[in-house]
């Protein structure tokens, strides 16, 4: 089953659902950065809460989640936009701690209990929208629905999860977000939270052969799930050679001519996808011409 993500509206609109299956995507990016298991999981929680933020959003409208906690992980970038495409990297890949005492990953351990997480959106407006709070719990799931509730003034309820298994390969990745809109009833609400205290990891569902939409139908507790859009979603990185090179440019002439006499030429390694992008000498001298304009 190839990865997708599905929109829902439920308790006659005052309800709105995401939920996606992100597993390939989160394998995808797990390969590309040769991540461990403890890592794997915060990597992959953090893309799939920006999956679905990203779905919020339209077309090519994008956003970048920051996690910067006080664990050994380090940062954590994630950028989505409104077509389900999503990219990001941590800054240590290689973090494998024990389990944690309910025997679960050790996502806190990796990312830390204190620190900022971020979100800026880019709009197509003059200046991007940028929302940020501490981080609440480091398990990240708990972090979106804080950043929600107090930057988006959303009451929320996120649920991210990846199931890595024992040669840290991804076995399932996935998630819901869950938004209750102005008006809804306290009786919805508590309706709602009851059964996401009963219902089990979204990663074990998966697991076990649940789609996004049966998870879905599962957590509203309610026959009234409207269905709006199911929309694929993948690990897409926009990186090229050209975008490096402009990079290069703005390096001056002068340290352009230093990496053709001391390395004769360059290489450049995308933070998002690890896609590496080589430059002759030849290449660079083309460069420092078109800054000279010769």
């Amino acid at each position: 089953m190839s990865d997708y993500l599905v929109k829902a509206l439920a308790y006659k609109g005052f309800v709105r659902a995401y939920a996606v299956n992100a597993t390939e995507t989160v394998a995808e990016a797990q390969r590309r950065h040769d991540t461990w298991n403890t890592a794997s999981a915060a990597l992959g929680r953090t893309l799939v809460g920006g999956l679905m933020l990203g779905a919020t959003l339209k077309g090519d409208d994008r956003l970048t989640v920051k996690i910067e906690g006080d664990g050994p992980a380090g940062a954590i970038v994630v950028d989505s936009n409104g077509k389900g495409e999503v990219k990001g990297y941590i800054k240590n890949p290689h973090i494998s701690l024990p389990l944690n005492e309910i025997g679960k990953i050790d996502v806190r351990g990796a990312v830390g209990t204190e620190g900022m997480f971020t979100v800026i959106k880019d709009l197509g407006l003059k200046e991007p929208f940028s929302g940020q709070t501490p981080i609440v719990s480091g398990e990240i799931g708990e972090d979106f629905t804080y950043y929600l509730a107090v930057s988006e003034q959303i009451p929320s309820a996120v649920g991210v999860s990846v199931l890595v298994d024992t040669d840290d390969s991804i076995k399932t990745a996935g998630g819901f977000m869950i938004q209750i809109m102005p008006g809804a009833s306290d009786e919805i609400i508590d309706q709602i939270e009851a059964r996401l205290k009963e219902t089990a990891r979204i990663s074990t569902l998966l697991d076990e052969g649940q789609t996004p939409e049966e998870i879905l139908q599962n957590l509203l507790a309610t026959d009234d799930v409207f269905f709006l859009e199911t929309m694929p979603v993948q690990f897409k990185c926009d990186c090229s050679k050209e975008k490096f090179a402009s990079a290069i440019i703005t390096l001056g002439a002068e340290q352009i001519q230093e990496l053709i006499d001391q390395d004769h030429g360059a290489e450049a390694v995308c933070a998002f996808c690890n896609n590496k992008y080589q430059y002759s000498e030849e290449d660079l001298y083309a460069l420092k011409q078109e800054i000279l304009g010769e």
